[in-house]
């Protein structure tokens, strides 16, 4: 990508978003799946393609990628997906599962620990369910941003909370919703998703209120066909290796509106 000399690392989704310079043009809800889907599965065998060293592959894909309006369509197609005219974005299913506990919380919750604090990796909006929720103090980043409130930077490069300051810098919940996917191999996967770790708060003080014992927590967010049509990934295979990185599932939840 123009700008960006000999990265190390894969690009991460909120690399390739580019800022919309224009009005963007309402899409159907099956209009919108069907892009996301295409642009997916172009994706993965351009990733495939370009593994292999097969460059006449690799241009044909890149062609396609470019006419179906390659990662601008993607990314104005994932904004309208997460309209509230379409049921809302990811964050409305986590806001679902503690609901309950986020109502005790409301009622029992201190002056010193008034919110809990949440990293958004590959923010698109600001008005998501959990921001308005008033539970969360939200951090959002993206390496594009398309508002004030979303931070230019790249999850991959972001300082680590040293121990000495994690319990101030660190985050009870870290989002991973439609990011991990989209890293180019599954070493770099891998290394996301252990990097995470790094960011969560430990159990604190207050983990005997209900309404905190479910954090820290991740909120990883994967389209169905990753653990449903895979040949190297299933959930079973999924929850080992989540285990094996230290995390416990605590809900789950399988659409094929994903």
């Amino acid at each position: 990508m123009a700008g960006i000399r000999k990265r190390r690392k894969p690009l991460l989704l909120s690399h390739t978003r580019p800022p919309l310079t224009h009005k963007t043009p309402i899409l159907s809800s099956q209009a919108t799946r069907s892009s996301i889907r295409k642009h997916h599965v172009l994706q993965k065998q351009l990733q495939a393609a370009v593994l292999n060293g097969d460059s006449v592959l690799k241009e044909r894909l890149q062609a396609q990628l470019e006419a179906s309006g390659g990662l601008q369509r993607y990314q104005e197609a994932s904004i309208q997906g997460q309209s509230s005219e379409r049921g809302g974005d990811s964050s409305k299913v986590l806001m679902e599962w503690i609901t309950e506990n986020a109502s005790q919380y409301r009622r029992h919750g201190t002056a010193q620990h008034a919110k809990l604090r949440m990293l958004e990796v590959g923010a698109l909006k600001v008005d998501n369910a959990c921001s308005r929720s008033g539970i969360f103090t939200v951090t959002r980043i993206d390496l594009h941003s398309q508002h004030p409130d979303i931070q230019m930077q790249d999850f991959m490069e972001m300082p680590v909370p040293s121990p000495g300051t994690l319990a101030e810098d660190g985050f009870d919940v870290v989002s991973l919703s439609l990011v991990v996917n989209y890293l180019g191999d599954p070493f770099s996967r891998g290394e996301m998703l252990k990097r995470v770790s790094s960011f969560l708060r430990t159990t604190r003080e207050t983990s005997k209120d209900e309404a905190r014992s479910a954090f820290p927590a991740l909120f990883l967010v994967l389209p169905a066909s990753c653990v449903t049509n895979s040949r190297y990934l299933d959930e079973e295979r999924l929850e080992g290796i989540m285990i094996t990185l230290g995390y416990v599932q605590a809900r789950r939840k399988l659409s094929q509106k994903l």
